[in-house]
């Protein structure tokens, strides 16, 4: 028999801004014990040399992560021209270089093809599966890694600063699924110079921003004081992406229940996505269908 998970019924979102050094797990892991949380996760993993927003879910809103990872993000990161690395990023072996340096004008020119529905390869040094093997235990072991391109939103590209001829600060906004490191690595060689990640920066995610992150350091000053509580934000914030509608204390009880109900609707149509609350509190995630939510995500709160 499994043994129960001890901690308390917390829920919402604690946005941390994550240092370079630390993988997303460890973040997750010390929110939850500083929250004494039973219950957490995040929406978005972040590469350990990578900093920024990573929104940590917790309790109820664990059931809200997937409309946070499906959410436009933002990453400024600067690409080091010159040089590539065999796990695209500054941590791996330089295994090819070149002398050659584009203009301002050569990048800005080169970023657009990188705009739009574009397939993408994923770096081999990532948690990509191949035959039921994460890619980077295999890439460490020295197995040649082939992986297939996936499709990519990127809504903008942009070129923000060229401090020198070998660095060039770029931001993306992109959808689901994105790898930076390929952006830097492909850019490279379309301008026939290679290229890999210098250091990167997830500036925001959905509705979540780095600037309105806590620091690691305030989590540990923090820890099992009320005062953490604060920062936490409400279950609702992750669902900013659908239309809220409203229903009644009867409504709440049938949907809870998993069956559908009356709602309050406006400026929906059959079939849309939507959330439920009400007094302002998140009831269930559904489907509006003529006057009635179906649900397929409830929420159990205090």
């Amino acid at each position: 028999m499994a043994r129960k998970r001890r901690g308390r019924d917390i829920s919402g979102w604690l946005v941390v801004d994550k240092p370079a050094g630390i993988t997303s797990t460890a973040v997750v892991n010390k929110v939850r014990w500083a929250l004494d949380a039973k219950k957490a996760g995040h929406a978005g993993t972040l590469d350990p040399d990578a900093t920024g927003v990573l929104a940590v879910a917790l309790g109820e809103a664990t059931k809200t992560v997937p409309y946070i990872t499906d959410a436009l993000k933002a990453y400024e990161f600067s690409v080091r021209l010159g040089q590539a690395t065999n796990t695209d990023d500054a941590e791996g072996e330089i295994i090819q270089t070149s002398d050659l340096r584009p203009s301002d004008d050569d990048i800005k020119e080169a970023l657009h093809r990188f705009v739009g529905e574009i397939d993408q390869v994923p770096p081999k040094f990532s948690a990509v599966k191949v035959d039921g093997e994460r890619a980077y235990k295999l890439a460490r072991d020295g197995e040649d890694v082939t992986l297939s391109a996936r499709p990519l939103w990127v809504e903008e590209l942009t070129l923000l600063d060229r401090p020198d001829a070998d660095h060039a600060v770029l931001q993306m906004i992109c959808g689901k699924g994105g790898y930076v490191r390929s952006i830097a690595r492909d850019l490279g060689n379309l301008l026939g110079c290679y290229g890999h990640v210098a250091w990167l920066r997830r500036t925001w995610s959905g509705p979540f921003e780095a600037k309105d992150g806590i620091s690691l350091e305030q989590i540990d000053r923090l820890a099992r004081t009320p005062d953490l509580d604060t920062y936490v934000q409400p279950i609702a914030v992750g669902l900013t992406e659908l239309p809220e509608l409203t229903c009644t204390p009867e409504a709440a009880a049938r949907l809870r229940n998993g069956n559908p109900a009356m709602v309050v609707a406006s400026g929906v149509e059959y079939g849309d996505e939507c959330w439920v609350s009400l007094n302002g509190e998140p009831v269930a995630v559904g489907q509006y269908k003529a006057g009635e939510v179906h649900p397929t995500r409830v929420f159990v709160t205090p």
